[in-house]
């Protein structure tokens, strides 16, 4: 029993054993021929695409870089020629510093009213704007003090300041460029003035209203300030034309940039301003007198 069942065993191996399993698993030769074929063509290809990016992606970032390049280039040629501009152009600094400085005239005057009022008034109204020979003091010769130059244009000045008991007017008027100007001038003033009162005319720190009231409180026999603020209180009718008797200007002073009174386009228009608010009329009516310092 047991040697037919080992012999049934055996022939049963010997029937379906290795010979199966090597058809199943062995590959043709033909199979084997084409897949690796296949494999390369597969490999080949993404290795092109790869290369022809990397070229691509060159030629932009070289492109890009000549760009940037020429960009810088045009940018420094802007600057420089930017620059070369601005060392042409002169300041009014550079333009007063290099000249000599000169006395102011009464032609100063006369030039400056009719070239401002020449293209907005009619021929009548600037012939009554023009200033008489007669309305001007003698003008300061760059040799004199605020002090010498008054004691000569005012010789009488102790009799005039006792008669004047008007209040809200001003008797002497100096008008300046800024507020600093005006306290160095009111400096000045110690060996002039004697007992009169003196009033400090500017902007700052000072309101409009204080100086009205101030005015209107008792006689001011000397007023020092700015253009601005003086036309102000004439347009407020604070300050009164009609005590004014001598019109100080100052003319010749230059402030740290070279710069006159009539230098700087502000204080100009003020003081055109100041002017046509009555003080030209009394000038040519003979009530006032101006002098260049």
């Amino acid at each position: 029993m047991a040697d037919d069942l080992g012999d049934e065993w055996w022939t049963q191996g010997d029937n379906s054993g290795p010979s199966e399993v090597e058809e199943d698993t062995q590959p043709s030769t033909e199979e084997q021929q084409i897949k690796p074929t296949s494999n390369k063509r597969k490999s080949e290809k993404p290795i092109q695409e790869n290369t022809k990016i990397k070229k691509r992606k060159e030629t932009v970032q070289k492109e890009c870089f000549i760009t940037q390049e020429t960009t810088e280039e045009k940018g420094d040629k802007e600057t420089i020629t930017k620059k070369k501009r601005r060392k042409k152009k002169k300041t009014i600094t550079d333009v007063l510093s290099s000249s000599k400085p000169v006395p102011g005239s009464p032609a100063d005057i006369k030039t400056l009213l009719s070239s401002h009022y020449s293209q907005t008034r009619s021929v009548i109204e600037q012939e009554d704007l023009t200033l008489p020979d007669s309305c001007f003091l003698s003008s300061n010769d760059l040799t004199h003090s605020l002090s010498s130059y008054l004691k000569e244009v005012c010789p009488k000045w102790a009799k005039l300041q006792k008669q004047h008991t008007q209040t809200g007017s001003i008797m002497l008027l100096i008008v300046c460029g800024s507020a600093l100007r005006t306290i160095d001038l009111i400096k000045q003033l110690v060996a002039f003035k004697g007992q009169a009162k003196v009033l400090k005319l500017f902007a700052r720190h000072i309101k409009l209203d204080d100086h009205i009231k101030f005015l209107a409180k008792g006689v001011t026999h000397i007023g020092v300030g700015t253009p601005g603020r003086v036309a102000a209180l004439l347009e407020k009718e604070g300050l009164k034309v009609q005590g004014l008797r001598y019109l100080i200007l100052d003319w010749n002073f230059r402030d740290q940039k070279q710069r006159r009174m009539v230098d700087v386009p502000e204080v100009k228009k003020d003081l055109l301003k100041m002017m046509d608010l009555g003080v030209v009329q009394s000038c040519r009516e003979g009530a006032v007198k101006i002098g260049l310092f």
